[in-house]
């Protein structure tokens, strides 16, 4: 997946953002809430928001926000 991962970030340019080890569990644990919450095709829609709101922000800060949305949507099951 790695590999893949920085195959997109080339494609995204010269100022594509980094995404670390622990950013990418947190978003792949919320695909996995969200496609068992809702629909399968709720995962890439709700993972691009994440991505839109998070825009920008510290990586220790976009891990905790999308952890903390994780907890949020598991506790509304």
């Amino acid at each position: 997946m790695e590999e893949f991962i920085e195959k997109v970030r080339s494609l995204l340019g010269p100022n594509a953002p980094a995404v670390g080890e622990g950013e990418i569990e947190a978003v792949l644990e919320l695909a996995r809430v969200a496609a068992h919450s809702s629909e399968r095709r709720a995962a890439p829609v709700t993972t691009y928001l994440i991505g839109m709101a998070v825009a920008g922000a510290a990586p220790e800060a976009r891990e905790a926000f999308v952890d903390d949305l994780v907890v949020k949507l598991e506790a509304q099951r």
